[in-house]
């Protein structure tokens, strides 16, 4: 495994102290840039690099720390310098942990994890011969490990896979690439709901170690193996389909609850159009309070703002820009919003998670108003609501997770409108829709019976599909 080191400070390293802690690697280091001068690599005398340093994040959202990295931290704001040391090289553990004990005991902070903190003595090359080769081309991306011609290998040990800069960097490589993304981790690893679609695509894929099968796709259970080039399923034996491990059939029952939604919205592009709305409105809906915070990859390190955020993807236009946005500690909800223009107009999908522990009840009842403020004021296409048995700290784990069922449905006024006759109200469902905003112009809210533990609401939103389809 590689080993991820962050240093967590409350001021900002200056670059003389990330000077000294490069310089614990000795004189005969080499430092170069990568990633277009986002990262500096360490690299020995033969050009191998050895650890990779992000630039220093200030963090001023609450709970990123303590989600992320399950560490303490100074409190908000305060700057986040992750450093990756390099697999198969013997002394790029010891760089990275020496490099982020110096960024720490020169701006008063604290190393994650705390076993990676070592001595500030200069760390020692290793002697001729014993390092190994770095297993990616030095000029490939800095969270790259293993680079084969169809996938790329991350293998990381840390307690949540987040959609960090280096991971989305890797992601935007490999597409670029026609490559999958495989991201290797021991079973006690989560991943955060950002990164999940991302690797629920093959040839892309969570690979979990595990002492019994050897390897298993940390989503869909199969049992895994090298081969060819990248980890692809056991085949089954006398043509049954691939084994599923046992490690992801272990399934304890839980009375936590996700509720999730997922809806579009198509505002006219225009000067006035300011992003991240439907989103707050959907946060004071279903918790009363707006967004903590967002960015452009995890930890969110901005406080939420719809303006900063509108101006930035103003910036990146007309390419699509993807955010994170996440709730309040006490409130785990964490979004990913995709904002790009089309013919149509300026386009937000949005996925956005709620968690809810045993003696909290899901708001159900907030939905429909949830619904037309999506409806009235921002332009919606469609909303589904779903609530599934899952934890309430939102992390996805390696084990079988109970599908979630829907809660509700909803069309903007606009695909109601385009329905020929009634066929939006008249549908085969016993309980009849709501109306959402005005007679003249409304949109229309579905409910549905919303038992996690009856998926037969699957097969009522299958119904309704093909009615309003007109199938």
């Amino acid at each position: 495994m590689t080993t991820d080191v962050v240093a967590l400070t409350p001021k900002m390293p200056d670059p003389w102290s990330v000077l000294a802690g490069l310089l614990s690697g000795g004189p005969d280091r080499h430092v170069r840039p990568a990633g277009d001068g986002a990262v500096i690599q360490l690299c020995d005398a033969q050009g191998r690099p050895l650890i990779a340093v992000e630039a220093s994040l200030l963090i001023q959202v609450e709970g990123e720390a303590e989600r992320l990295l399950g560490a303490a931290a100074p409190p908000v704001p305060f700057w986040w310098t992750e450093a990756r040391a390099t697999t198969g090289v013997a002394e790029a553990e010891d760089l990275a942990g020496t490099f982020a004990s110096r960024i720490a005991a020169f701006n008063g902070g604290s190393v994650w994890p705390p076993g990676a903190a070592r001595s500030l003595d200069v760390v020692a090359p290793a002697a001729a011969g014993t390092a190994g080769p770095a297993l990616a081309p030095a000029d490939a991306q800095p969270a790259v490990d293993v680079l084969t011609d169809q996938v790329a290998v991350v293998i990381q040990d840390r307690p949540v896979i987040a959609m960090t800069a280096w991971l989305s960097g890797a992601l935007t490589a490999t597409a670029a690439g026609d490559l999958g993304l495989q991201v290797v981790t021991p079973p006690g690893t989560t991943l955060s709901p950002a990164v999940r679609p991302s690797l629920s695509r093959a040839p892309s894929r969570w690979v979990v170690q595990d002492d019994e099968c050897g390897y298993y796709d940390g989503l869909t259970g199969a049992v895994l193996h090298w081969h060819q080039g990248m980890f692809r399923p056991v085949p089954g034996e006398d043509g049954h389909a691939t084994p599923v491990a046992d490690a992801f059939r272990r399934v304890t029952e839980t009375a936590e609850r996700r509720l999730t939604l997922s809806f579009r919205t198509v505002h006219p592009a225009d000067d006035r159009l300011v992003l991240g709305g439907p989103l707050e409105a959907v946060f004071r809906e279903l918790t009363g309070r707006a967004p903590a915070g967002w960015g452009t990859a995890e930890p969110a390190n901005t406080p939420w703002s719809v303006r900063q955020l509108t101006d930035l993807a103003r910036e990146r236009a007309p390419e699509p820009t993807w955010f994170v946005v996440t709730g309040v500690p006490d409130r785990p909800a964490l979004a990913t919003l995709r904002v790009h223009r089309t013919t149509a107009g300026v386009e937000q999908d949005v996925t956005v998670t709620f968690g809810y522990g045993a003696g909290e009840d899901p708001p159900l009842d907030a939905l429909p108003a949830a619904a037309e403020a999506l409806a009235t004021r921002h332009h919606l296409v469609s909303m589904l609501a779903q609530l599934g048995k899952a934890s309430r700290d939102l992390a996805v784990r390696p084990r079988f997770e109970p599908p979630g069922v829907p809660v509700g449905f909803a069309l903007g006024a606009d695909e109601v409108r385009a329905m020929p006759g009634d066929r939006a109200r008249r549908t085969p469902l016993g309980a009849a829709p709501v109306s959402l905003g005005p007679a003249t112009r409304h949109g229309l809210y579905y409910p549905f019976r919303g038992d996690p533990g009856d998926l037969s609401g699957w097969q009522d939103f299958a119904r309704l599909s093909e009615h309003l389809k007109g199938e």
